[in-house]
């Protein structure tokens, strides 16, 4: 205020006096109450004479929210009928009046609050999207501002939102897991009161996040957007300090997607990546009529609308159109048909734990990586003293790298335009089934084949993974370092394992035939097991880090919290969370959702890191958008899912020392066993004196990289399919077993 000009504090005050004249200004909020309480009049009652729901009262009476229009005159003209009947005894507390116009330019701490519709108190039960093209100022120099215009004096909501189906999925009003879900929330910012998103339905009601309903009064494209940057109180703080704040998600229902003039479906495309608007479509004109611009996507399931960043904001919008599929059902089970208050919640619980929902749960899971580790940070200039961009360590830069031949894939302008022929890293997830002929009698006669499924295997593999973080150089017969991240080339054809377990060194479990490339954790594995390594050729990078640490770290929380809260926690006994994880989805299915999602971000983060090219107008050797990314880094997948595939042979080897069974077959993180019951306590290894699990094997429980039950099958019915050349891991549990790698 310091800086206003006299005229500007004049104007201010006029505008406080023309709204105590206009008979804006209301009793504070407890005087509110007193009155009616006073009367002996409910919620409910007031309510119903102002043609609006319980919640609104209650949001007016908390001081959430303010009524507008008729509805403002008309509860003013209540409350001085009160207050004449039942005078205060004690002087109130000042009232509240609404900031004036010259407010706008001095406040900078937080967007003033739009109409909140109501407190919704009740608990509920892909492309990547391109960066603005117009370059925006440094993350890491500025801290941006908050619009700080005040709410927009609009006319009265000619009805109070649809009362809420009684068909969706709605959590339990008490129990633990809202409890906890609540419990885990940070302290909100005060520059993003509402929280980071909103669903918007067909009559104006914007659904928030812990319940809020506010009112968006847009009925275009680009008022929708306007209206978000300025007036919602929408958004996220950074993860990281030289990061930068998530934009607001506004996401449309199919009501809302017509309301503001787009179709309700997108049709006429085979892939759902290549959902998008027609180029002379009414809506896109709009948007560019009024100066807003599209990303290089254009305008689909996930549309990014922006405006070059000022010194002080971003202004860009994030758009998600749920009857165009934004929502995939297989990372997103039952929420696009859910009520829009219990989508806001799932995604609200998704961006608090995780990440504000951007694109695909693989876009999520990348975009994460960046979030946490920002390629720039502020640095001082020692020439100048001023502040500039510069290198945050431990990132990748902000620069894309070219990867090693090897490392690539065929189409690749790397591999094309060398020529190269030399071979090409196959480091993927296990596919293995053992021979039939390998089964002993006494493995037949078993009753039962268990199938045990790591969780989020992937996610336990990037723990402490040190990866390169520079570009790789090509070395001849180098000297193997197993703490140096890159792709060998070496012979293990000469090492012979057991037949009854897949080879450590193969996706598909053969024995190697001769020379081929491995990441470094596959061979130093090799070397764990007592075999020399002898590499003819490497290609090595000089600067390394645990990038995926602070990735690691974000998500397992979010994986054991979502899991605690839908009662599945570290403190119970083996019986107890094989119970647990029966029942799990049923206790909220919301919550549900939130945990499938978090397991497809760790899938499809690691996948995105070597994304292919996609349309069928892409010809071999061009170069396709991801590729301008720092994060197109085959290697880093490469070293996560060669660790992860190592993981898993160890603890097969070490579960055939300690128990004696051989698994039946592996896809992925899925392993079968035969065995003598139809439990996985019948096969797993417990210590005889102290009944705990022993370690180095499988064993049961919440975290990463522990086991849970993924189906039980006759032994039968397994041998019956491995004879017909299937996996049975696929088929354990009842259905096909998806093998997502994230691709």
């Amino acid at each position: 205020m310091t800086n206003q000009q006299p005229q500007e504090l004049f104007t201010a005050i006029d505008s406080l006096l023309a709204a105590v004249d206009d008979g804006t200004v209301l009793p504070a909020p407890a005087e509110r109450v007193r009155l009616r309480e006073a009367a002996g009049l409910t919620p409910a009652a007031v309510a119903q004479a102002l043609g609006v729901r319980v919640p609104s009262i209650t949001a007016w009476e908390a001081g959430r929210a303010e009524p507008k229009g008729e509805r403002l005159q008309a509860y003013r003209r209540l409350l001085e009928g009160l207050a004449h009947r039942y005078p205060a005894t004690t002087p109130p507390p000042a009232a509240q009046a609404p900031p004036a116009p010259a407010d706008r330019a001095a406040t900078t701490a937080a967007p003033a609050a739009p109409t909140e519709r109501a407190a919704h108190t009740e608990p509920s039960a892909s492309a990547l999207p391109t960066e603005p093209t117009e370059p925006a100022a440094p993350a890491a120099l500025t801290e941006p501002a908050a619009p700080g215009v005040p709410a927009r004096q609009g006319p009265a909501r000619p009805s109070a939102a649809p009362p809420r189906p009684a068909t969706r999925a709605a959590a339990p009003r008490h129990g633990s897991a809202t409890k906890s879900a609540t419990a885990t929330a940070p302290a909100p910012d005060p520059r993003f009161p509402h929280g980071p998103l909103a669903v918007v339905d067909g009559d104006g009601s914007a659904y928030g996040t812990d319940g809020i309903v506010l009112d968006c009064p847009a009925t275009t494209i680009p008022g929708l957007v306007q209206w978000t940057l300025t007036e919602s109180g929408l958004g996220a703080p950074r993860l990281h300090r030289s990061g930068r704040d998530s934009d607001p998600l506004i996401v449309l229902t199919a009501t809302a997607a017509v309301k503001f003039g787009l179709p309700e479906r997108l049709e006429g495309h085979e892939q759902r990546r290549s959902l998008r608007l027609p180029a002379d479509h009414s809506v896109i004109k709009q948007v560019t009529k009024d100066k807003w611009q599209l990303t290089q996507r254009g305008f689909g399931p996930w549309a990014r609308i922006y405006r070059k960043a000022t010194a002080d904001r971003r202004q860009c919008v994030q758009l998600a159109v749920l009857s165009w599929d934004a929502l995939d059902e297989r990372s997103w089970p039952g929420v696009t048909d859910m009520h829009p208050a219990d989508i806001a919640r799932v995604l609200g619980i998704y961006a608090r734990r995780v990440i504000t929902p951007r694109g695909s749960t693989a876009v999520c899971g990348l975009e994460l990586m960046t979030a946490l580790r920002p390629p720039t940070r502020a640095v001082q200039d020692k020439a100048t003293g001023n502040w500039v961009s510069g290198y945050n360590p431990g990132s990748l830069g902000p620069e894309a790298v070219d990867p090693a031949p090897p490392e690539a894939t065929a189409e690749h302008p790397v591999v094309v335009n060398s020529g190269w022929d030399g071979g090409f890293l196959d480091e993927e997830a296990y596919q293995w089934v053992r021979d039939v002929e390998l089964l002993t009698d006494e493995e037949c006669t078993l009753p039962y084949a268990v199938g045990l499924d790591l969780n989020t295997a992937f996610l336990a593999a990037s723990a402490r993974l040190v990866v390169g973080l520079s570009a790789p150089d090509h070395f001849h017969h180098p000297a193997f370092n197993p703490k140096i991240p890159g792709s060998w080339l070496v012979d293990l054809s000469h090492i012979e394992l057991d037949p009854r377990l897949p080879s450590p060194f193969t996706p598909d479990g053969t024995r190697p035939t001769g020379p081929a490339w491995y990441q470094t954790h596959t061979l130093a594995y090799a070397q764990e097991l007592g075999h020399q390594i002898t590499p003819t050729r490497a290609f090595l990078r000089r600067e390394t880090g645990a990038y995926l640490d602070p990735w690691h770290d974000r998500l397992k929380n979010a994986y054991v919290d979502t899991l605690a809260d839908l009662g599945v926690t570290k403190d119970l006994t083996d019986a107890e969370f094989l119970t647990a994880m029966e029942q799990h989805k049923d206790a909220d299915p919301a919550l549900a959702a939130v945990l499938t999602a978090i397991k497809a971000t760790v899938k499809g983060g690691v996948g995105k890191l070597r994304e292919r090219p996609q349309g069928k107008s892409y010809k071999q050797g061009d170069a396709w958008p991801a590729l301008q990314r720092p994060t197109w880094r085959p290697d880093i997948r490469a070293a996560v899912i060669s660790k992860a595939r190592v993981n898993m042979h160890r603890k097969l080897r070490n579960m055939a020392k300690m128990t004696g069974l051989y698994p039946l077959a592996v896809l992925s993180d899925c392993v079968v066993y035969p065995s003598p019951g139809d439990s996985p306590l019948d096969l797993l290894p417990y210590d005889t004196t102290t009944g705990k699990p022993r370690l180095g094997g499988f064993r049961l429980g919440p975290g990463p990289g522990l086991a849970k039950l993924e189906g039980v099958q006759t032994m039968l019915w397994t041998v019956d399919l491995m004879e017909k050349g299937l996996n049975p891991a696929r088929h354990i549990k009842g259905g096909d077993a998806v093998l997502d790698e994230g691709e």
